[in-house]
């Protein structure tokens, strides 16, 4: 359920606070869409044009540094096992992904990125790192701070939903 409790409050302009609420969820929904649109048209004009943007996202969980089990990778994309032993067969036979059987336990197997999958999780990690260097281009040290306690905020909520 969703409450309003700013009905009939005012900003310092005299402007109602549900226009900025408006202004606010409008910018949201904006960004997210715009991101994705961006990044799916960046991706078909690349070299990476066979994959997807969920395949991109897939990437990115398996990440560059700490290999993963299917089932960390998994719960950090909110999916199933299943779901994702379809994608990441798909992301094997096109060379991004590959399988590494545990030294230790050869029952567990890790997912680790090829040389293809690095090289596109390098390019993901550049579009990402420029577009918050220039968000927060211009702002002082308590603008940051005020940003920061507002994604925060946001990703608390979202978290309620998971």
């Amino acid at each position: 359920m969703i409450v309003k409790r700013f009905d009939n409050q005012t900003n310092l302009d005299g402007e109602s606070v549900e226009k900025d609420l408006e202004t606010v969820n409008d910018y949201l929904v904006s960004v997210f869409n715009d991101i994705l649109t961006i990044e799916e048209s960046e991706l078909q004009k690349s070299q990476f044009n066979d994959l997807s943007i969920t395949e991109m996202h897939t990437i990115e969980a398996i990440g560059m540094y700490k290999k993963k089990t299917t089932s960390e990778v998994a719960k950090e994309l909110s999916i199933t096992v299943g779901t994702l032993t379809t994608a990441i067969n798909r992301l094997v036979k096109k060379g991004y992904v590959e399988r590494i059987r545990s030294e230790d336990d050869r029952r567990v197997v890790k997912l680790g990125l090829t040389k293809k999958g690095k090289l596109l999780f390098r390019v993901h990690e550049y579009f990402h790192r420029q577009m918050i260097k220039r968000v927060l281009a211009g702002m002082d040290s308590d603008e940051e701070a005020t940003l920061l306690k507002a994604l925060k905020n946001l990703h608390d909520f979202l978290q309620e939903y998971k």
